[in-house]
């Protein structure tokens, strides 16, 4: 039987080393939030980070704009922000919505490189790339902190991720071959991928299918990393990987919820923080 990779422990002690890192510093990090509509799910995604930002002792600032304030609206919104030195860190809530003609990949491109704590920005990008990131990006950066906590070194380890979006499996990637895994991408075009992901000393699911991933495809005695958060007719959540059947397969396992999602805001506090002292002159940033 696997054990757990709890991210709502890993994760709480996260934030509380924020917070007494941010007792000791000048200024107080502050993390500007803007939700463009309503949608329901983005509307929980920003309060969880508003009271994340409260367990941290950050500041927290929300810009509520209205599904059909547009392009123009958003960017002027973000150029203030940009301007406001004493905001840290800046975040647009995805996805916008779809039928007001909204271009996402400006939005993000429009966020200071120095702010942008979700480090989709290009040039925060690159840095990724380069394996010099000033911010992590959160949820790749979740993953490793769920692994580092309960000792599992990816050196040497075969992993394979199973999903190539920008924010999570092409990240995750690179942030495991900094830790000097050998890594396999999977994605919608893979020829016989349980083949693959049975090779995998570490399998990472970011495909947004529930139990896509079945028993069979996993290696007797994985770590299995599921980043996925579906949400079934019924009503239940639950992630890509058939959990029971996993969980019986797997060494260690994270659960859905309280796996991936919540070291996903605290790794987005660290940014915040980060950028706070980057801010001040503060060296020593991880």
């Amino acid at each position: 039987m696997a054990q757990l990779l709890s991210g709502t422990a890993v994760s709480a002690k996260v934030l509380e080393r924020i917070a007494e890192e941010t007792r000791t510093l000048p200024v107080q990090p502050t993390l500007a939030v803007i939700i463009v509509g309503d949608d329901p799910a983005s509307r929980v995604y920003v309060n969880n980070k508003k009271k994340a930002c409260a367990k941290a002792g950050f500041r927290s600032l929300e810009y509520a704009l209205p599904a059909e304030a547009g392009q123009a609206a958003l960017l002027g919104r973000i150029a203030a922000l940009n301007a406001d030195p004493s905001v840290h860190g800046i975040l647009c809530q995805m996805p916008l919505p779809k039928s007001f003609g909204y271009d996402e990949q400006e939005v993000a491109q429009a966020i200071s490189p120095e702010k942008d704590v979700d480090a989709f920005h290009p040039v925060n990008v690159g840095h990724i790339m380069l394996g010099e990131p000033l911010f992590q990006p959160c949820t790749p950066a979740g993953v490793l902190e769920l692994l580092d906590d309960a000792g599992i070194s990816l050196a040497g380890k075969h992993v394979a991720v199973v999903g190539r979006s920008n924010i999570v499996g092409k990240p995750m990637a690179l942030l495991a071959l900094h830790r000097h895994a050998t890594v396999t991408v999977c994605h919608s075009r893979t020829a016989d991928l349980a083949a693959v992901t049975r090779q995998a000393d570490v399998l990472i699911v970011a495909v947004g299918r529930a139990n896509f991933i079945t028993a069979d495809m996993i290696r007797d005695g994985a770590v299995v990393v599921d980043v996925g958060m579906n949400r079934l007719d019924s009503g239940k959540l639950c992630g890509d990987v058939d959990f029971a059947a996993a969980q019986a397969k797997a060494s260690w396992i994270t659960p859905v919820p309280g796996g991936v999602g919540p070291m996903t805001i605290a790794m987005l506090m660290r940014n915040t923080l980060t950028a706070a002292k980057a801010s001040c002159g503060i060296l020593g940033m991880k």
